[in-house]
């Protein structure tokens, strides 16, 4: 793609970039996002915690020391530089071992650490601090999730004359509104903010603080991954408390949608798969379903077969699937799950894969490489959530011509086309939805799912438009630069 004018500078800040550190989405768009926008000529760096689990021989030189001023102490650290593995994008890591060398990024089995307001505080004016004595100067800093929302706040206050940072456009984007950061109101002096900003206008939330209203109250711009999502969150229902101050930025919000790494997720050349196929060539296809019922035990069968790969959470709908999965299973179908979650969930997943052992099976925990089994091998995918911001595992199922059944919400909304007869005569069907959040609307999807694959002519349609979608980092990557260019442009006039 031709540049339309100069390259950005841009620093880019996160709490995970895969395969360093990877607990959800956010370690994967960490990954491919920066690596597609350098691939567009932008000087992309970025930037996150120093945690103890990543290697020393990849943490790099260290390039700078590191003084966080948080008002009520000082504490020290250094900043290393190195480049994400597999990538020319350059990593800064912030290094401070008694913040980060600890086994978890986030938090252990007992809950999140009890000190995280203080760790991520360091961390953001650390980097501030350490980036600011390299020589290299961003045109714009993208600050992602509550671990990252200090930043705008402390550019727009306390750095306002700062040299470098002083005027240095933000982005914001929200990732996930339901993981806010918020703490007891007491644990404010941490943030390194001044009590003046312990409003309701700014980072105040009903006598707590909320470390994700600072990113929505000061950057200049805001995003989230899905326009869908931009909508749904200005709204009570799934605006987390925070709906109100969203309708008031209203006008500086964006929604884009997540894009699919087709180096990993690719059915034509997966080498995790039993056979390759293509939207043009999907012979491979019913030999990897064989083999996935082979790894499931279950029988021969020309059923349908149907996926999961999930967290077992509430979020995800698994409520709604627990409430109609024996009505289901006693039909002539099968079901693999894959993935974990609340105690609650798994044991009535388990439960009733015990109750139908020749037609459910269920995988407790995440394993790569079944996960590229299920999605290639089966022939509709599981998911109903209750919010999505935008949802990855859809896309990668239409990647291999495994139809979708969604609820209509955020990203899902935004990305399967739902059977009707107009996108079908379009050639646009690409898989099935329900709006009600209920077992029962989800249990009728299922059905239609169920009558639509006896029609494979029909079936065939709906999987060669599923696998012609093109959900690149492309195409999201060029929307980020062109709001970039917006904020860059803003703040210039």
């Amino acid at each position: 793609m031709p540049m339309t004018s100069k390259p950005l500078k841009i620093l880019y800040v996160c709490s995970e970039v895969s395969p360093l550190v990877k607990t959800g989405g956010l370690g994967d768009v960490s990954y491919a996002l920066p690596r597609t926008l350098r691939s567009l000529g932008h000087d992309v760096r970025v930037a996150m915690p120093c945690y103890g689990t990543i290697p020393f021989e990849v943490r790099g030189a260290q390039v700078a020391m590191c003084i966080a001023d948080m008002g009520w102490t000082t504490a020290y650290g250094a900043l290393r530089q190195t480049h994400v593995p597999g990538t020319s994008v350059p990593l800064y890591l912030v290094e401070h071992d008694g913040y980060f060398d600890r086994p978890n990024p986030y938090g252990g089995p007992e809950g999140e650490y009890w000190d995280n307001v203080e760790r991520f505080s360091f961390f953001n004016l650390a980097l501030l601090d350490g980036i600011a004595n390299t020589g290299w100067t961003p045109d714009l800093v993208h600050c992602h999730d509550w671990h990252a929302a200090l930043i705008p706040a402390h550019i727009k206050t306390r750095l306002a004359r700062h040299p470098v940072w002083g005027g240095m456009p933000t982005l914001f984007t929200i990732h996930n509104l339901g993981y806010q950061g918020r703490y007891a109101g007491g644990m404010f002096p941490k943030t390194g903010l001044s009590w003046e900003y312990f409003t309701p206008e700014h980072l105040e939330f009903y006598a707590g603080i909320n470390l994700m209203k600072a990113g929505i109250v000061f950057a200049d711009a805001l995003s989230t991954v899905s326009r869908r999502y931009a909508v749904e969150i200005q709204t009570p229902e799934y605006g987390h408390g925070l709906d109100g101050v969203l309708r008031t930025r209203a006008k500086d919000l964006y929604g884009i949608v997540n894009g699919v790494d087709y180096d990993k997720w690719n059915p034509a050349c997966d080498p995790r798969i039993a056979a390759t196929f293509t939207a043009d060539a999907v012979e491979g296809k019913v030999v990897c379903k064989s083999d996935l019922q082979r790894h499931c035990d279950f029988p021969k069968s020309q059923a349908p077969l149907f996926g999961m790969v999930s967290r077992l959470t509430w979020q995800k709908g698994i409520d709604l699937l627990v409430d109609m999965i024996d009505a289901m299973l006693e039909q002539d179908v099968q079901l693999v799950v894959l993935g974990n979650g609340d105690a609650y969930y798994q044991d009535r997943m388990a439960q009733s894969a015990r109750r139908h052992p020749k037609r459910m099976r269920l995988f407790l925990g995440y394993d790569d490489v079944l996960a590229h089994r299920i999605y290639a091998g089966s022939d509709f995918f599981l998911m109903p959530s209750h919010t999505e911001p935008c949802g990855l595992s859809q896309l990668y199922s239409l990647a291999y011509g495994t139809l979708p059944i969604v609820r209509r919400t955020g990203g899902l909304a935004d990305t399967v086309q739902p059977v009707t007869r107009a996108n079908l005569a379009r050639n646009k069907a690409t898989g099935f939805a329900f709006s009600a959040a209920t077992a029962t609307a989800l249990s009728s999807a299922v059905n239609r799912a169920i009558a639509l694959y006896d029609d494979k002519k029909t079936l065939a349609q709906m999987r060669r438009a599923a696998m012609l979608e093109d959900f690149s980092w492309k195409h999201s990557s060029q929307e980020y630069e062109r709001l970039y260019r917006k904020v860059v442009r803003k703040h210039v006039s």
